[in-house]
């Protein structure tokens, strides 16, 4: 078996998608992406059963895709407006 298969590069796109879009924190990504591939170990379905080293690059793509999309995620004017200014009082 190959390390790195289509289910790498879908883990890529989702948790590039997951940070770009739902949260930042890297603390709920490990959380979730070790579970994840915890759980996998115990799943009774054959997408689930692979090699040791495609559950690290499988990590290793989740972690560039989670970097990749805090890096270029998009802020809304609202948001980058309240760091800047108060809701109270005009801004400069």
């Amino acid at each position: 078996m190959a390390y790195v298969n289509l289910y790498s590069v879908s883990h890529f796109f989702i948790w590039f998608y997951a940070s770009r879009y739902i949260f930042q924190s890297w603390r709920l990504f490990f959380l979730l992406s070790i579970g994840w591939e915890i759980l996998e170990l115990y799943l009774p379905f054959e997408f689930a059963v692979e090699e040791f080293g495609n559950k690290i690059m499988d990590l290793v793509f989740n972690t560039i895709g989670f970097y990749l999309g805090n890096r270029i995620r998009i802020e809304s004017p609202q948001s980058h407006m309240s760091k800047t200014t108060s809701h109270n009082q005009p801004g400069p």
